[in-house]
């Protein structure tokens, strides 16, 4: 996982904590590309701040599109009904024409106010009054995506905190079926449970394979893992049945070659200065992996060592290029993929 998203995810954590034990902040600003932090801590918020008999009187949720700040900085400015604070949510904030003018709420806010503005997809302006002013007197989450690698670090890291374990492959098929959206990854994650034995603690492959829907054998991360071990045949019949799939697309699966190739790229870097790194040494060079496959890359490092890594990741961003259309080129991209895996080979 990123520094960054555990930094938010500590983050949320600790505001969670605060938010269930009755402790709030007068302003939040959650915000970011990722909404899965900002959602979780929203909804925590409205499941903690008001009582449920007093919500008609004391709990306002709005949307961006519909209101304006003069709006919102009305309700905020209630006093509670019978109550011990008024809550406030803008949901979709990013859609207020006037949203910036919430820092003049923010200079002075209401000790039994809280006011929540949640942005979708969008961050706000940290050079501008409001995001200085939510920073000084309340809590601001920004929360940004999860880099592709380093999605099977994060779902390893959430099966965790739910109780579960799940094997380092079975994490890494899971991120490859869904992507790096994080609110599907946990949709994903309750429905998979919901099919498993009551009581399941240990997450598998097969049981991501069976349940989810995609076949581990016919994977990215399987084609790599055959081009690192030099298996040419194997590796060539799954670019072959990948390339032939109906949401296949080039530049996704270029990607995860070259995120492949520069970990081998970084090891390999390591190794030449260092024969016998330390596990964090290999750490380092690593980001983002599960030390069960360190050994793999051990290997990747003797079968591609640094020239033969850099020439394939410029021979990757070749088909980068050509994969979006560049050249004017009209060839399949399954075609392209077969190629680009024969190319690698060769090297």
């Amino acid at each position: 996982m990123a520094k960054q998203g555990i930094n938010v995810a500590s983050q949320c954590r600790e505001l969670i904590n605060e938010i269930q034990s009755g402790q709030f902040k007068p302003v939040y600003l959650l915000m970011g590309e990722e909404a899965y932090y900002p959602d979780l801590v929203c909804q925590a918020i409205i499941d903690n701040c008001i009582d449920e008999f007093s919500k008609d009187f004391n709990e306002t949720i709005c949307y961006g599109a519909d209101v304006t700040a003069e709006q919102v900085i009305s309700a905020a400015r209630q006093f509670p009904m019978m109550a011990d604070r008024v809550l406030v949510v803008v949901r979709e904030a990013q859609l207020m024409k006037t949203l910036e003018q919430l820092s003049l709420y923010c200079e002075d806010p209401l000790d039994s106010t809280v006011l929540v503005i949640l942005m979708h997809g969008a961050s706000a302006d940290k050079r501008k009054s409001l995001y200085k002013s939510a920073l000084k007197i309340g809590a601001v989450v920004d929360s940004q995506p999860v880099r592709d690698y380093e999605i099977p670090s994060w779902i390893s890291s959430y099966y965790e905190s739910r109780g579960l374990r799940i094997d380092p492959d079975a994490a890494a098929l899971l991120g490859e079926s869904v992507g790096s959206n994080l609110s599907t990854i946990v949709l994903e994650t309750d429905k998979l449970l919901k099919a498993l034995p009551e009581g399941t603690t240990r997450i598998t492959a097969a049981d991501i394979e069976k349940n989810v829907g995609i076949s581990r054998q016919f994977t990215v991360f399987e084609l790599n893992k055959a081009i690192s071990t030099r298996n040419a045949p194997k590796a060539l019949k799954i670019a072959a049945h990948i390339g032939n799939g109906a949401r296949f697309a080039m530049p996704a699966a270029v990607s995860a070659m070259f995120n492949e190739f520069s970990r081998i790229l970084r090891y390999g870097t390591l190794l030449q200065s260092n024969p016998y790194p330390s596990q964090d040494d290999k750490a380092k060079a690593l980001p983002g992996v599960n030390p069960y496959f360190y050994r793999d890359y051990d290997q990747a490092a003797r079968n591609y060592p640094v020239p033969k890594a850099m020439r394939i990741i410029s021979l990757l961003c070749e088909y980068d290029y050509l994969g979006k259309g560049g050249d004017g080129g009209n060839i399949d991209p399954g075609e392209l993929l077969v190629e680009l895996t024969a190319k690698i080979l060769s090297i």
